[in-house]
This record gives structure tokens, sequence and C-alpha cells, in this order.
């Protein structure tokens, strides 16, 4: 495939993930105000981020594999299933796929007189955070050991579904419930990442405090994907 329509479909599908699953949060995880029935609160936006992949992986997994996420291409290139010349140009479509996407979300979120980010509060925004921006109040400490964990299942998961032994079709299905299960997980320690990219887009309009810790969001998603990636490679070879 043309490396031009890989990078836009990797574009598109985190502009995807985005929007979806961070809009959901933003939107319509507390429509109405606490005890409203039409918000659809911590399970609906933990399904929302799953969908988002699923959906996305159907529509775009035929042009460019459906990374949608730096980690995941970072994983699959340790577990010897992408090249490494093509990486830098795929996290770079991905960055910009998600940062186009919190763009329009603020947008729409502007629309509504009463919407304003503080920063200063965990999950400002959809943002990722440890300590005073950790939804739960967990340290960085757990906040690090968490996302290199769930990023680590994550990979296993994406490149067991998708082995040539596999059963043909549900790849996307299996990773889509698996994002969900992580963000079930996890959302209370980070409000979930396992991608860098995602935790990129929001944090640019969150405010500083998200920025300052960005870099774990980059730097555990990777590591537990990379460890996750080479993990598979070995209990997945038939040798």
């Amino acid at each position: 495939m043309d490396m031009s329509k890989r990078l836009a479909a990797e574009f598109l599908g985190t502009f995807w993930l985005v929007l979806g699953g961070c809009g959901s949060a933003v939107l319509a995880a507390n429509f109405g105000g606490d005890g409203n029935p039409l918000g659809i609160g911590f399970h609906g936006v933990a399904l929302a981020f799953g969908l988002t992949v699923l959906t996305g992986a159907y529509a775009f997994g035929h042009i460019s594999g459906a990374h949608f996420n730096p980690a995941v291409s970072v994983g699959l290139w340790a577990g010897g299933r992408f090249s490494g010349k093509d990486l830098l140009p795929y996290i770079v479509a991905q960055v910009l796929g998600g940062v186009a996407a919190a763009f329009i979300l603020l947008q729409i979120a502007q629309g509504n007189a009463g919407f304003a980010i503080d920063g200063s509060q965990a999950g400002a925004f959809a943002s990722n955070g440890y300590g005073a921006l950790s939804p739960g109040g967990y340290s960085v400490a757990a906040a690090f050991l968490c996302e290199v964990v769930m990023t680590a299942f994550f990979l296993v998961v994406i490149m067991g579904a998708t082995h040539g032994k596999a059963p043909a079709g549900f790849a996307p299905i299996a990773i889509g419930l698996a994002l969900t299960l992580i963000h079930l997980i996890s959302i209370p320690v980070t409000n979930t990442s396992v991608n860098p990219a995602r935790s990129t887009a929001v944090a640019v309009f969150a405010g500083p405090g998200q920025i300052s810790q960005l870099w774990l969001f980059w730097v555990a998603p990777i590591l537990g994907a990379m460890i996750g990636g080479i993990a598979y490679k070995w209990i997945g070879s038939d040798n």
C-alpha cells in the first residue's frame, strides 16, 4: 500500500480514537450532572474507547494495520511485525491526527457557554495524569506500573488476535474489547492512556500541568508495548 495512504489511515484512525474516546469523556460522561441517567459515565467512556478501535480497525486495518497509537507501532516493531523505517512517519501521523481531533473536540465543547477547562483538576479535558492529576490520586510509581502493564497486555492481545493462526476477521473485536477492559481497570489510576498520541492530543489544550506529566505517558506505554511485543514474539513462535 502507498505510504501516503497508510499515513492518512493512521491520521484518520487516531483522529477517530481521540474524538470518540475523549469526546465521550468530555461531552457525554457527565451529561446533565451527577445522577442524570443520560450521562454515559465511567463504563460508557471505557466502551467508547473500545468501539473507536474496533470500528477503526475494520475501516483502516487493511490499509495501515490500524495502529492508531505510537506505543502499538513500537511494540509491533519490537515483536517483529513492523518495519523500523516506518516508525517515525507513523508516530507523526498518529500525533497529528490526535491533536486535530482534540482541536475539533474543543470547538464543539466551547459551543456550550458553561464549558471551561480547569487544568488543576484531574482528568481535565480527558487528560491523563498522576498524583494530583490522577482521578484517584494515585502516585507516579503506581501510574507508571499501571501504564506499563496495561500496554504490555494490549500488545499481547493485538499480536495474538492478528496471528496467522488466529480466527480470521475477529481481531478488531478482541482488540476493541481489550481496550475497553483496560479502561475499566485503569481510568481511576491515570484516566487511561496506553497511547502517547491520545495523551499528547488533549494535554496540549488541558494546560501546563498535564504537559509536564506527558513524559510518563510516552515512556511507560512504549516500555510496556516493547515488553508485550517481545514476550509474544517468543511465546507465540512455533520454535
